[in-house]
C-alpha cells in the first residue's frame, strides 16, 4: 500500500505548497501519486503548476451534481430523501480526476448544505471517498487539508499513516496545529508531526520549537522569495527551486516517509 499523507495547518501558512512539493517528489520516485485538495479554498492545483487553463476545467466534487445524484440516488438540495450511504465510488480517483506530471488530482470543494456533520448527499459521496483511496487504494495519497478537517471521519483517519501540521513562525499558527493535532487525535490519527514554514532566522526556528508543547518536529523550511516568485509567475516550484531549496524539501520528504512507517 502506498504512503497516505495528510497535510493540515492554518490559512496561508503554506500548506498547499509543501503538499505540492512532496507530490512532486513523490512522483519523481517513480510512485503512482493521487493529490487530493480538501480545502474549499482549493489551492492545491495552483501550488503545483498546474496551467490555469487546465485548473479552470476542475469542478469540485462537491459541484458535480449529476455525479452525486447518480452515484447516492439523491437529488442535491432536498430533504426528507432515502439515499445510498455507501455509493460505489471505487472508480472516481482513476476517471474523475485532473492529471499533471504524473500526478493525479482530486478537489473536493465545499459543501454549504448543512456543514460538516450533515447527512447531505455531497457529504455522503466525499466521505466513502475518501475512504476508499485511504483504506483501499494503493497509490501514494497526499490529502491537502483545512485547519478544520471537515472532511476526514474515523474511518479515514485510522487509514493515514501520517499527518503533517504546517505552522508558521506566530502565535495564531501554533494555537492552530495544536488544534489540528487534537482534532486529528479525535479522528484516529496515529502519527502526527509539524513542519516550519516561513522561518527568516534562528530567532524563529527557536520560537517554533520552544512553542510546540512536545510537538513531534521535523523541521523546517525557509522563508522564500523563490517560492513567492513561483506563485507570481504561476509556475511549478519545482522547476526554479535553486538546489538548496531543493534539497531541504527533499530531507523533510524522506524524514515524512521514514516517520510514516515508523
Amino acid at each position: 500500500m502506498g504512503m497516505k499523507l495528510a497535510i493540515s495547518g492554518k490559512g496561508g501558512v503554506g500548506k498547499s505548497t509543501v503538499a505540492a512539493m512532496f507530490a512532486h517528489l513523490a512522483a519523481t520516485d517513480g510512485q503512482r501519486v493521487l493529490a487530493i485538495d480538501a480545502d474549499p479554498d482549493a489551492n492545491l492545483a495552483a501550488a503545483l503548476g498546474m496551467p490555469a487553463a487546465q485548473r479552470r476545467e476542475i469542478v469540485p466534487l462537491a459541484e458535480r451534481r449529476a455525479l452525486i445524484e447518480q452515484r447516492t440516488g439523491a437529488k442535491v438540495n432536498q430533504y426528507g430523501q432515502v439515499f445510498k450511504l455507501n455509493p460505489d465510488v471505487s472508480d472516481i480517483a482513476e476517471k474523475e480526476s485532473a492529471q499533471f506530471r504524473g500526478i493525479h488530482l482530486l478537489v473536493l470543494g465545499a459543501i454549504e448544505s448543512g456543514g460538516s456533520g450533515c447527512a447531505c448527499p455531497e457529504s455522503v459521496l466525499l466521505r466513502a471517498l475518501l475512504v476508499d483511496v485511504v483504506l483501499y487504494k494503493d497509490d501514494c495519497v497526499i490529502l491537502d487539508f483545512e485547519a478544520g478537517l471537515e472532511h476526514l471521519g474515523r474511518a479515514t483517519g485510522r487509514g493515514v499513516d501520517l499527518m503533517a501540521v504546517i505552522v508558521e513562525p506566530g502565535r495564531r499558527a501554533i494555537e492552530t496545529a495544536a488544534s489540528v493535532r487534537r482534532m486529528a487525535g479525535e479522528v484516529g490519527v496515529r502519527r502526527v508531526v509539524v513542519i516550519g514554514n516561513k522561518i527568516a532566522n534562528e530567532e524563529e526556528r527557536a520560537f517554533l520549537e520552544r512553542e510546540l508543547d512536545g510537538a513531534e518536529y521535523l523541521g523546517g523550511l525557509p522563508f522564500s522569495e523563490v517560492i513567492r516568485r513561483a506563485d507570481r509567475e504561476d509556475r511549478p516550484l519545482v522547476d526554479i527551486a535553486d538546489a538548496k531549496l531543493t534539497r531541504q524539501f527533499r530531507e523533510l520528504w524522506e524524514k515524512v516517509k521514514a516517520r510514516s512507517t515508523a
